[in-house]
């Protein structure tokens, strides 16, 4: 992914023709392409912060592409580029482009700080245990509220639960289970370190003791604690580290930083697209830097979604209830026959369409898939209002199995969504976006005989 695409020549005249008539800088450009296209197009994007008309036209391009809407941009061909289009669509990058070298050296800089803070600073003395008079005061059995011990095992209750889920992110490929190539040497190197690295807090937790039980019979038995499969917690060498554990390491500062709402499960299926992306991206740069850059796309993007994972807010105007509620209303104004039947057969929309808004459908796809479909919601100029649609179009594309199925069925085909093409769906799901002509009545035809009748648009 790139911010902007490299357009063959037919859709550069059609940008050239768009504005030449009312830019003097890009008037000039007309006639020029044949001569020297790649020219053009580096000229166009090196100045693309310099004309927010051409930024907001491009965009539109963007998700006319993502959406299917238009076969004229279905070849669209992406390249290496200076920056991915999340971090201008998430809001990491600000429009103007020689701010850019500026924003990531902050930002990075920022989050190493984060990490120096929350991973070390607050760990320090973990591994080895205080030498120091402060230990007498303060040690793991201290029963004081105040403890730093008793915040330490707490976080670790949050840090076993980002650990299972981050195991397990993506199972249907390998990428999340091999080395990355930038592992953060700082807190995964060192024999001198004086504090317990994520890894390590992990494996010291799972060192269960074993349970002497007693059954009815009055026999007494040793319960070890449950094997564990030799793949399951199977770690890399000293300084290397998975890319699980790189975006462990981002949900736990996150959850550090966000006390309120700490970490919910369901996060790690929001990052791990994100960070997919950002390791996929030809640019090394990128690449060297995803951790950081990563962290605060992820953050971006929880505090416009945040909402959804707040339990207490389910039923408020702002919570996952009310998208749910809007998913079945859409639903009953587009199909009628195919709502009352979901409803016949008591199909609550809890069943299936709260997992899919909170986790923006990235259940529901293939992560190639899901990328796809977060280009089209990320683009969207209301953003996730599109989503409503997509929803609304996932029940409308499998309408005929879901009429003919009974309540086993119709659970079945939407919980485990069945391979359709995205691109139908998406394709679906814009011809809902599009205003619905109403017609006309026969005092409205007389009307509009007369020259004054207009459609109404609802």
């Amino acid at each position: 992914m790139a911010l902007i695409g490299y357009l063959n020549e037919l859709e550069w005249h059609f940008i050239i023709e768009r504005f030449a008539g009312s830019n003097s800088k890009w008037r000039s450009s007309r006639g020029c392409l044949s001569s020297g296209p790649l020219s053009l197009r580096k000229r166009l994007i090196l100045n693309i912060s310099e004309d927010f008309a051409l930024a907001e036209f491009l965009m539109d391009l963007e998700f006319d592409r993502c959406v299917g809407r238009s076969s004229k941009l279905a070849n669209i061909e992406y390249t290496d580029s200076e920056m991915s289009t999340l971090t201008l669509l998430l809001g990491y990058l600000p429009p103007e482009k020689d701010l850019w070298p500026e924003t990531l050296k902050r930002q990075r800089s920022t989050y190493k700080q984060f990490v120096e803070e929350i991973i070390i600073e607050q760990c320090k003395g973990t591994k080895s245990g205080k030498d120091s008079k402060e230990f007498d005061v303060d040690h793991p059995l201290n029963p004081n509220p105040d403890s730093q011990w008793l915040a330490f095992f707490k976080d670790n209750e949050v840090l076993l639960q980002i650990d299972k889920d981050c195991r397990r992110l993506c199972p249907d490929i390998s990428f999340f289970q091999i080395a990355t190539k930038y592992p953060n040497k700082k807190v995964t190197t060192g024999e001198d370190r004086d504090f317990e690295t994520l890894r390590e807090r992990v494996l010291r937790t799972h060192l269960e003791a074993s349970h002497v039980n007693t059954n009815r019979s009055g026999l007494k038995n040793l319960s070890a604690p449950r094997k564990i499969a030799p793949e399951e917690y199977f770690v890399l060498g000293d300084g290397e580290e998975a890319h699980w554990e790189v975006v462990e390491r981002i949900l736990y500062v996150y959850a550090k930083l966000n006390p309120g709402l700490g970490y919910v499960q369901g996060m790690n299926e929001i990052i791990g697209p994100l960070y997919y992306v950002f390791c996929s991206d030809p640019n090394l740069e990128w690449q060297e830097n995803v951790e950081a850059d990563a962290f605060f796309c992820f953050t971006n993007l929880m505090s416009e979604i945040r909402d959804n994972f707040i339990k207490t807010l389910d039923d408020s105007a702002c919570g996952i209830g009310n998208l749910m509620k809007s998913v079945r209303s859409m639903l009953k104004e587009r199909d009628i026959i195919l709502y009352r039947y979901l409803e016949e057969q008591q199909m609550r929309p809890q069943f299936y369409s709260f997992r899919w808004l909170t986790l923006l459908l990235s259940q529901e796809f293939a992560l190639p898939d899901v990328i796809r479909v977060w280009d089209s919601l990320f683009a969207d100029e209301k953003r996730f209002d599109f989503l409503i649609y997509v929803c609304c179009a996932m029940h409308m594309v499998i309408r005929d199995q879901l009429l003919a199925g009974d309540f086993a069925t119709t659970m079945k085909l939407l919980q485990n969504y069945p391979d359709i093409d995205i691109h139908t769906i998406l394709s679906k799901a814009m011809d809902l976006k599009r205003p619905r002509v109403t017609p006309p009545s026969p005092s409205q035809t007389q009307q509009r005989q007369k020259g004054g009748f207009q459609f109404k648009k609802r």
